[in-house]
């Protein structure tokens, strides 16, 4: 994780700080790992990953039950299944990215409740 933020463009590397300082709040017990040489959290299955583009923070993996719950919220953001787009010449949503992680972090808990 330190070595893809270190790897970003200067200019960019803050937000990205804070865009994973905001999963790690919100999911404390998720495992910092990389798939897809992307930096991804674990948590009981996949929680979220996150990548930087030229124009945009992609976040992916979110489930279809999180994203229609706040969809009102995400509305501004460019949304596919599974993925949000955070623009990079608008601030970045924390207080959003933690309320969406923190519900699939409930998610992934009942999930594993139910095996």
């Amino acid at each position: 994780m330190d070595a893809y933020i270190a790897q970003a463009p200067k200019e960019w590397r803050g937000r990205l700080a804070a865009l994973r300082a905001a999963i790690k709040s919100a999911a404390p017990g998720a495992e910092e790992r990389v798939s897809y040489a992307i930096p991804y959290y674990h948590y009981k299955g996949r929680l979220v990953y996150f990548q930087l583009w030229k124009k945009h923070i992609g976040l992916y993996a979110l489930t279809a039950p999180v994203l229609d719950k706040y969809a009102a919220e995400l509305a501004d953001y460019g949304t596919t299944k599974g993925t949000i787009r955070f623009p990079l010449d608008e601030s970045l949503p924390v207080a959003l990215i933690r309320r969406l992680v923190k519900e699939q972090v409930r998610r992934n808990d009942a999930a594993e409740k139910q095996k």
